[in-house]
């Protein structure tokens, strides 16, 4: 017997109402029967499901700022990501990744605090600039019960989109033991988020790590990214650490400023400094996710040091 339970949120049968709608009703359908099923989390970020005034901030334009295919956009041309999306074992699978996640952690003997957890699968706008960063897929799982995976379906982001959840469902695990601050330092986000991959490529294998690890060479991570990283860890607030994090273009984006860092640098380096800790100490991935940040970054001083070398398939990377 589990000790949760998982609601399915089925995206596919509401986005077809919304392409069927006229115009002017496209944006009450996505907000009132979608998003409002999720209102508790957009709460958590101050996001209403409608402004008090046309055009402001709410759940719509948060969505398009977030990289979802928005409902103005929906309509008959969209039918095709719509009926991939209703694709039932792409839903078997999410279910399943998240499902197998959680239980990783109460085999383990880890306390769900959070026992409901709500999931849904959200279109993503294949001419976002996320979307094409991120090849078409990604998640979010920052608020414990709610988990999201987004994607430009395709047969292979149906087939990616399961390993995000696990990353996904790792946060939402993580934020049950550890208090989200806003200004959280990049040494404590990289951690966040190392811990994250690390644990979906425990489950599904380092052949499936996502392209916010993978698209880093193992020179651009030696002799760029870390030196600029380690200068930097101490370094406050998500509007200072957005671009080490996610690199210039997406920081340029959302207008923050650049630092000089290529795609998803903080990602990458988390993903190996975590590597590192756990590779060092022995402790297992599911333990140490609910670990505070400053346990696993006192272990890990020689990763600055040392050379990290990056596997690829069953072979390395030779370093320069």
């Amino acid at each position: 017997m589990h000790e949760f339970i998982i609601e399915i949120v089925k995206s596919d049968e509401i986005y077809r109402k919304i392409a069927n709608a006229s115009l002017e009703k496209k944006d009450d359908i996505y907000r009132y029967d979608f998003m409002k099923k999720f209102e508790k989390k957009w709460d958590m970020y101050h996001c209403p499901l409608k402004a008090k005034q046309s055009g402001g901030y709410d759940v719509v334009m948060a969505s398009g700022m977030l990289g979802y295919l928005l409902p103005q956009k929906i309509g008959d041309t969209e039918q095709k990501y719509i009926a991939e999306l209703a694709d039932e074992k792409l839903w078997t699978d999410c279910v399943a990744s998240i499902e197998s996640s959680l239980m990783t952690f109460v085999s383990h003997g880890i306390d769900l605090k959070v026992k409901e957890y709500m999931f849904t699968l959200m279109l993503a706008d294949p001419s976002s600039p996320y979307s094409v960063m991120n090849d078409g897929y990604c998640g979010d799982g920052g608020i414990p019960g709610y988990i999201f995976g987004s994607l430009v379906p395709s047969e292979t982001t149906k087939t990616r989109i399961p390993v995000v959840l696990a990353h996904e469902t790792n946060h939402n695990v993580r934020f049950q033991y550890i208090k989200w601050s806003n200004e959280i330092s990049l040494a404590e986000y990289m951690i966040c988020e190392g811990l994250a991959e690390n644990f979906a490529v425990k489950l599904y294998g380092e052949e499936n790590l996502g392209p916010w690890v993978s698209k880093t060479d193992q020179e651009m991570l030696n002799e760029y990214i870390k030196p600029l990283i380690q200068d930097a860890l101490e370094v406050q607030g998500f509007d200072n650490i957005t671009s080490y994090m996610y690199g210039d273009e997406m920081a340029k984006l959302q207008k923050y400023i650049p630092v000089g860092m290529p795609y998803c640098a903080g990602y990458a380096c988390g993903y190996y400094m975590v590597k590192y800790y756990l590779d060092k100490t022995g402790k297992d991935i599911v333990d140490a996710t609910i670990l505070p940040a400053e346990e696993i970054l006192k272990e890990i001083d020689g990763f600055w040091s040392e050379t990290t070398i990056i596997r690829k398939g069953n072979t390395y990377e030779d370093s320069k």
